[in-house]
């Protein structure tokens, strides 16, 4: 079963020109990703939406006005997880009764959790909660990679239901689609990895750049179904946006492309700064390449 369709959308968060939370700017994105038909539902509070800068109470906020926004035109998933089981736990009990439709843990961070450790954490969670959870695996990003054995024994918890994988490891990501039962799905963790990941039985894409290219990501995964080739002939016209978004650390140039391409969603909050002017040139060049304008 697939819980969340194959093109997710890693989301942003605005904010204020003060910095403060702008729930209405969130409301408004949240439409516009999933009413241009492109987006199957949105990862709300990821490493993409600042999660680390975000309070309890403002992912909470974000849960609940995107979930009423969107109004089951989308699928919504809470970034829940943390460094911390115990507040993972609270903060996902919290997002289920706002009424998302699953929630998304990711490794944790920082204190390097061995790996019995990690299922342990894994396993806690998902007893405390009735929603389908998305495993997230991004060992560049967290300090300690889940391994294939941890995520073919997680697939086993009736709802723990698939991962995001964003080790960039296909070896290990091959072995995964083999030995995790038929409906734990694997997602691309990175738009970048996104054809071979379909290649190998990946399902679709927690995507990045689907806040600017989201029609073009969708008619990828779309068409490779029947025509693997024509697919790859799409994904190398988007490779060179792919690789300009990773011009510095994310969210960093897809909030700006954002800003400039979409709409209006403010500042990054410290300690992330923004492009230089000639950073941003070359994400619009791309842009305006891939759209033909």
């Amino acid at each position: 079963m697939n819980y969340f369709g194959e093109l997710l959308t890693a989301m942003v968060t605005p904010f204020n020109t003060d910095g403060s939370l702008s729930e209405k700017k969130a409301g408004d994105l949240a439409e516009i990703l999933v009413n241009n038909k492109s987006s199957d539902g949105l990862v709300v509070s990821g490493t993409t939406g600042e999660s680390p800068t975000l309070s309890f109470e403002e992912k909470l906020s974000l849960f609940q006005v995107v979930k009423d926004r969107l109004d089951g035109a989308g699928k919504v998933i809470a970034g829940t997880g943390s460094y911390n089981t115990k507040e993972t736990i609270e903060l996902t009990k919290e997002a289920e009764d706002i009424g998302v439709d699953g929630i998304m843990l990711v490794t944790p961070y920082y204190n390097k959790p061995t790996q019995p450790d990690l299922y342990n954490h894994f396993k806690s969670v998902a007893k405390e909660t009735s929603l389908p959870i998305m495993l997230y695996n991004v060992p560049k990003r967290t300090g300690v990679d889940l391994e294939e054995k941890t995520i073919i024994d997680l697939s086993q918890i009736n709802n723990i239901v698939c991962i995001k994988e964003a080790s960039g490891d296909f070896n290990k990501i091959t072995n995964i689609v083999k030995k995790t039962p038929d409906d734990f799905l694997v997602y691309s963790g990175d738009d970048v990895s996104l054809l071979p990941v379909l290649s190998v039985g990946g399902v679709g894409v927690v995507s990045v750049a689907s806040q600017i290219v989201g029609e073009e990501i969708k008619e990828l995964i779309n068409v490779y179904k029947k025509d693997p080739k024509k697919a790859l002939e799409i994904f190398q016209k988007l490779f060179p946006i792919f690789e300009a978004l990773g011009v510095k650390t994310n969210p960093i140039p897809i909030k700006e492309a954002v800003n400039k391409h979409v709409m209006t969603v403010g500042p990054l909050r410290p300690p992330l700064y923004g492009l230089k002017e000639s950073q941003l040139q070359i994400i619009t060049e791309e842009y305006l390449r891939v759209k033909n304008i």
